[in-house]
């Protein structure tokens, strides 16, 4: 009787799993970001050769800020590829590793959270700077959307930060 609550037991903890080809296509996802990325460099070295090296400095400007977008989205495709792999499904077997990324190994599902909410930030940070720069061309209302939603992530991100802490004193405590 009591072999029937430990397989399903098993068959929950084996469920995990399920989350491996989420990952996979994760990779995937970077691989076609490293894509944008090469044309996009390519196109902006394309355009600096055809007009002589003489490109305004608002259209360099825009482009590599787009380049570090996709860098910046490139780098919270790797924390959540790896760090929920590593946290929802299985331990990587990194030690001694010479590339091991230092967060990894003390990554938890709030880490995670954390730095996660920090990486949108930046990213947001960005798509607002390529905003002002453009703001000429844009509608007000799109100006003041975008700022918003920054805002409202700034004030996610401290809320998410403010409860982690909250937990992690939590746990301190009734640890003594």
């Amino acid at each position: 009787m009591s072999n029937g609550p430990q397989q399903i037991e098993r068959f929950i903890f084996w469920s995990r799993w399920l989350q491996a080809p989420l990952y996979l296509g994760l990779v995937v996802a970077q691989g076609i970001y490293v894509y944008l990325f090469m044309a996009e460099l390519f196109h902006l070295v394309s355009s600096v050769v055809e007009a002589g090296g003489h490109i305004s400095e608002t259209e360099t400007m825009l482009v590599v800020l787009g380049l570090i977008d996709v860098v910046m989205i490139a780098n919270l495709l790797i924390m959540v590829i790896i760090g929920g792999y590593e946290t929802f499904v299985s331990r990587l077997d990194l030690e001694n590793h010479p590339d091991q990324p230092e967060w990894l190994s003390h990554v938890n599902a709030g880490v995670l959270k954390i730095k996660l909410s920090t990486a949108i930030i930046g990213i947001s940070s960005i798509h607002l700077l390529k905003t002002f720069i453009n703001a000429g061309n844009l509608p007000e209302h799109t100006i003041q959307w975008q700022v918003i939603i920054h805002v409202v992530f700034l004030f996610s991100a401290l809320a998410m930060a403010m409860v982690d802490k909250i937990m992690n004193q939590t746990v301190l405590l009734s640890k003594h």
